[in-house]
């Protein structure tokens, strides 16, 4: 029930034409083309998108807080298909430090926790209202080095589902390891995404 199939929505400029590519990760209970719609509101005329869709709309089935076992083996599902997003993107001829992330809730915290498993210099990533996934944190999990790639977090304060504790934590792990992070808490937003922060990442990450 919780493995997935490779389905990827695929829009924006055609890859030959793209100066880049961003991969975009839906929350739980939306889909690829609902999150594909939110790259319109970004800088990225000129970007290949890949969306792909998680079976029944979710990525894995509890809380990215919950003990990671209780979340296999659609966790490990979900993030061997964003490996095989990077490498279709590879495979349509852009490098890692073309290929940018973003995310909301459960694809937020799938976003952080793919590019911090595989850290490498990455145009940027955006994730919007998440954090690392785990009841703690395995720091075992996180090897490799950012280069100084641009990422911003959001959230809001307090969150439903996301407490600000963890989103300060998974900041600092990937500060630890040479991330250009900016934090951003929003006092009282509602479990969404805010024009200020879209703003945000189009004035840090899709210049």
């Amino acid at each position: 029930m919780y493995t997935h199939s490779k389905q990827i929505s695929i829009g924006g400029a055609p890859a030959a034409n793209a100066k880049a590519a961003l991969i975009m990760l839906h929350g739980r209970g939306a889909s690829a083309l609902d999150i594909m719609r939110l790259a319109g509101e970004f800088n990225a005329k000129d970007i290949a998108i890949y969306a792909p869709q998680a079976t029944n709309n979710s990525w894995y089935p509890y809380s990215f807080l919950a003990p990671v076992e209780e979340n296999e083996p659609a966790l490990s599902s979900a993030l061997s298909i964003i490996d095989e997003v990077v490498a279709q993107a590879l495979a349509d001829g852009f490098t890692a430090d073309k290929i940018y992330f973003a995310g909301f809730s459960q694809g937020a915290c799938l976003t952080l926790e793919y590019i911090t498993r595989n850290a490498k210099q990455y145009g940027g990533a955006v994730a919007f209202t998440g954090g690392l996934i785990g009841e703690g944190l395995n720091l075992a999990n996180y090897k490799g080095d950012f280069a100084g790639t641009p990422v911003l977090i959001t959230t809001g304060d307090p969150d439903p589902h996301v407490p600000v504790s963890r989103v300060h934590e998974s900041f600092e792990v990937l500060k630890g390891m040479n991330a250009n992070v900016t934090l951003k808490i929003y006092k009282g937003r509602q479990h969404t995404i805010s024009f200020d922060e879209i703003a945000l990442a189009n004035q840090l990450i899709f210049k």
